[in-house]
């Protein structure tokens, strides 16, 4: 008999949903939360790359659109555009700044495996993923700089990607090397763990979000206006993007719009101003509520072609 875990896979986007609510909702449990962090993005790293065909991984890294003009967007033109038109709306220096910063983190590491629970494809979020951290020690900096004349170390940033990526990836060379069978007899397990990760990192990003959104409601508003408008227009451009099936539109939308804003902020350390940081956690909203009504979405498509 599979893992009970397994039961939880249909339900991921709702429980993440319900994972930042409750957060929210009990901040005790959020600051209790907020120091395994690490151990959960780890752990949703590697279970991505566990649970990810190989050869799937290889085929998108030969398609040129996938490996090389997809992560230049979601690196490069994307941060520009919001940059363009924060100055165009006339936000103020620190939310625009904020926005812009934002969207030049790479993906959220768990990307590929919110696209998994949707159903659609894990490969090319986790390609574009790896290789977009493999350009942030080069981009973020120089955007940071550009847009508010801030220096970020590309050198620490480099070498916290590097852990991350590195280290996830040893682990999971070893594991598919030495345990293969064991691997593909409990994947509904890794699937499991790779869910209440995501959880748990979904109420840990609430820690210190409801004493904030007290002591300025209306600024807390505005982050989170703000945040939604960004990431339901980025992933509105990745639908429109490459062409593809609505599944393969909606993976690139995934990809544009969820990014890993926790590690531009953490490189940012006293640099980030108050307003910043409110809209840096605003962030996290849109990230973990949307895929919810990406599933109905799915669904309600999926029911209309049937005959």
């Amino acid at each position: 008999m599979r893992s009970s875990l397994l039961h939880f896979i249909p339900r991921g986007p709702t429980l993440l949903a319900l994972g930042v609510l409750l957060g929210l909702a009990f901040p005790a449990l959020a600051d209790l939360a907020h120091p395994l962090m690490p151990i959960t993005i780890f752990l949703i790293v590697l279970g991505t790359l566990l649970r990810i065909d190989s050869q799937a991984v290889v085929a998108t890294l030969r398609r040129p659109s996938l490996s090389v003009l997809l992560p230049a967007v979601v690196m490069v033109a994307c941060p520009l555009v919001i940059g363009v038109a924060g100055h165009a709306l006339n936000l103020g220096p620190e939310i625009a700044l904020a926005a812009v910063l934002a969207v030049s983190a790479p993906p959220s590491s768990g990307t590929a495996a919110v696209a998994r629970m949707l159903g659609l494809d894990g490969a090319v979020p986790l390609v574009v993923t790896v290789l977009s951290m493999v350009l942030a020690p080069v981009t973020v900096p120089l955007l940071a700089g550009w847009f508010g004349g801030l220096e970020i170390s590309a050198l620490e940033l480099a070498l916290r990607l590097a852990l991350l990526i590195g280290g996830a990836e040893g682990v999971a060379f070893l594991v598919r090397r030495h345990a293969a069978p064991v691997l593909a007899a409990h994947g509904g397990m890794v699937d499991g763990i790779i869910v209440a990760a995501l959880l748990v990192f979904a109420v840990a990003t609430m820690a210190g979000i409801r004493a904030q959104i007290a002591a300025d409601v209306q600024a807390a508003m505005l982050c989170l206006g703000l945040a939604f408008a960004c990431n339901i227009a980025l992933q509105a451009a990745g639908a429109v993007l490459l062409p593809g099936n609505l599944g393969q539109r909606l993976t690139v939308g995934l990809i544009l719009g969820n990014r890993n804003v926790g590690l531009v902020w953490s490189a940012l350390g006293a640099a980030a101003s108050p307003r910043m940081a409110l809209y840096f956690a605003a962030t996290q909203f849109p990230i973990y509520l949307l895929p919810r009504l990406i599933e109905t979405l799915i669904g309600r498509n999926t029911g209309k072609a049937k005959p």
